[in-house]
């Protein structure tokens, strides 16, 4: 077992090294670029579309908007990856939402069933055949009018795909490589290694990234030259909304409680994480689980009185129920940000984050927010420690949310979105 604080780099920026934050250059003249707009493309779009990409897109687009950048969302119809992403959820056509101008296409009608085989084993690791990915990309999620359009309205705009092994970033970025950058949200994941992936990267403009472990990562899988990747970060409003006192009050809690915060689903590990959660609690009856977010997870049926499930969540929720938390966990071993290490940082909230996740470990250790653990032991002794030590809980929130104010405020990474249109 570690020691609660081992080494950490609390004065490190995220971002690294200077090259990778320079503007990119060569990318038109004055009056091409004037008349230029940066359009996020991927599959699905609105509030509805749940996701760390999704999330990432909309609030960097909106954001943008406000402070006059022209930007534009280009996405298909489909709601999300679970309604069904074969048939048409919104209708096609434009609308200004949340003062982003979204344009929808409909999607090409697929039998997903087609699909399946290939993605599971992909999502196993395993490697497939360059005709097996194309199969992958050809069933996947499409929009034939997607693509045209980008072909005919091409010279309009810079591209920003998202997220990397989606079918709208296969086909859409190959249009118009010189003006498309990928915005990967890479994992160290089966889909990664596809050489489909590997040649699509090697012809798009550049790739923005969001975190150092996925630089690494990058640079591992493809040797892409440095001045091809850069490494931006994401935006996260730095400004504290949560209140603890109106969490507890609406939901009638007074016990100390740990947060998770994310999707209900086996890929993010939160079965680990009840797991650990009723083998600790069994030994300390006042501390409770409180569940934010879509999904459906068999709860155990020891202490299930002591879990409380609250299901999808508005923002001022969410953030009061960060304030109101002893620390939020993440136990995803596959995240390529982590918005939700950010939002409980900036509430003064530490994290507890999984060993095995090279993100989020990176996170905790260079911010001196958060502390890893890899065992049920290291879990159990990092929670007692907080519960114990409430003055080191309050020290390790107050750096978390000073390394968010030093990297990730909405001012510096906008700046790097609007140097795609500045010559």
């Amino acid at each position: 077992m570690r020691p609660p604080f081992f080494t950490s780099h609390h004065g490190a920026s995220e971002t690294g090294k200077k090259r990778h934050h320079t503007r990119p250059r060569g990318l038109g003249t004055q009056s091409q670029l004037a008349e230029q707009t940066l359009a996020f493309v991927l599959p699905w779009y609105g509030e509805d579309a749940i996701g760390g990409a999704e999330s990432l897109a909309r609030a960097t687009a909106e954001r943008l908007a406000a402070t006059g950048v022209p930007v534009e969302v280009l996405t298909t119809c489909a709601r999300d990856q679970f309604s069904g992403w074969w048939n048409d959820w919104h209708r096609p056509g434009v609308r200004t939402e949340n003062g982003v101008v979204v344009r929808r296409f409909p999607l090409r009608k697929q039998i997903p069933d087609r699909f399946a085989a290939i993605n599971e084993r992909l999502i196993a690791g395993e490697r497939v055949s360059r005709e097996e990915e194309h199969r992958f990309f050809e069933e996947f999620v499409n929009s034939d009018a997607l693509y045209r359009y980008i072909a005919r309205e091409q010279a309009r705009y810079q591209f920003l795909f998202l997220p990397y092994f989606f079918s709208t970033t296969f086909f859409g970025a190959r249009i118009a490589p010189a003006r498309s950058w990928i915005i990967p949200c890479l994992h160290d994941e089966g889909y990664a290694r596809m050489t489909a992936v590997r040649e699509l990267f090697a012809t798009v403009r550049g790739l923005i990234l969001l975190s150092e472990p996925e630089r690494q990562l990058v640079e591992a899988l493809y040797g892409l030259p440095d001045e091809r990747v850069h490494l931006w970060g994401a935006g996260v409003e730095t400004t504290p909304r949560g209140n603890a006192m109106r969490f507890r009050a609406k939901y009638g809690i007074d016990r100390p409680f740990l947060l998770y915060v994310g999707r209900l689903v086996p890929t993010k590990n939160t079965p680990l994480l009840l797991d650990y959660f009723v083998r600790y609690a069994l030994s300390r009856e006042e501390l409770l689980l409180v569940l934010a977010g879509p999904g459906e997870t068999r709860l155990p049926v020891k202490l299930r009185d002591r879990i409380i499930r609250l299901g999808a969540i508005d923002e001022e929720t969410k953030h009061d129920a960060y304030a109101a938390a002893l620390a939020t966990v993440q136990p995803s071993v596959r995240e390529s940000f982590s918005l939700v290490l950010m939002e409980s940082w900036v509430e003064g909230t530490p994290v507890l984050v999984n060993e095995r996740c090279a993100v989020t470990r990176h996170f905790a250790l260079a911010s001196g927010g958060g502390l890893p653990f890899a065992t049920y032991a290291e879990f159990a002794a990092l929670v007692e420690y907080l519960l114990t030590h409430p003055a080191a809980r309050d020290a390790l929130g107050a750096r978390g949310r000073a390394y968010v104010l030093r990297n990730f405020a909405w001012p510096t990474i906008l700046e790097r979105y609007r140097s795609l249109l500045a010559p």
